[in-house]
């Protein structure tokens, strides 16, 4: 397997930070659209395939994985056309790129990384997990143990400073923390010199793979909350 990235995407993103306007990006659009827009297509089908051959529930498309380039600047002070990163993700089989619960890779010159996280979920998702972590807290623990032991760092998710509504009496419980969380997100840093090599697609695999725990618990949650 071959490097899919080179060093011409992580220069072409600075210099989009550097004269991020439209018409800088219109003439250099051609090395967008072979240094960071195929190079990115060409990752979500390299990662899938990868993903299928390890029998692991994740899919994903380049059409619907990956996230414009565009900002959303209608509620921004920051006019700035551009995103100067660029990310996709791979989801839930059968749920499509907004599904809770993705495989997540983000690159960027400031830096790279990939996650497995249910990032900002919605209020019944949100509920659903925080309610599973409740009724089924030695399975989260366990969960917890066992990405430690694999390296795989869970951050704090942004919490609450004051346990969420209904789950008041949990605020001494050994969980308490993780039902704080507004987010649950296990992310890993990659170099930029491991991103422009040939083992980023394997290592993407292998790590949706260990923290797969993480995905199937909260995946879980939402089918229960479902029934």
């Amino acid at each position: 397997m071959t490097a899919i990235f080179t060093p011409t995407t992580f220069q072409f993103l600075r210099d989009l930070a550097a004269n991020n306007e439209k018409p800088w990006f219109e003439a250099n659009r051609a090395t967008y659209e072979t240094a960071v827009k195929l190079p990115l297509a060409a990752l979500v089908d390299s990662v899938a395939a990868e993903l299928r051959r390890r029998d692991l529930p994740l899919e994903g498309d380049p059409k619907r994985s990956s996230f414009r380039i565009h900002r959303d600047v209608r509620f921004s002070k920051d006019k700035s056309p551009y995103k100067t990163a660029v990310g996709t993700v791979w989801y839930r089989q059968g749920s499509g790129k907004d599904g809770a619960g993705v495989l997540y890779f983000h690159l960027a010159p400031a830096g790279c990384f990939v996650a497995s996280a249910f990032y900002m979920p919605q209020p019944e998702v949100l509920d659903a997990i925080r309610e599973r972590i409740r009724v089924h807290p030695e399975k989260w623990l366990a969960i917890k143990a066992e990405l430690d032991e694999a390296g795989v760092v869970m951050e704090d998710g942004d919490p609450l400073t004051r346990m969420p509504k209904n789950f008041e009496d949990m605020k001494d419980s050994p969980v308490a923390s993780a039902i704080r969380m507004r987010s649950f997100i296990a992310r890993h840093p990659l170099p930029e010199k491991f991103v422009l090599s040939a083992k980023l697609v394997p290592a993407l695999a292998e790590y949706a793979s260990t923290s797969l725990p993480l995905l199937r618990f909260g995946w879980t949650a939402v089918d229960e909350a479902a029934r």
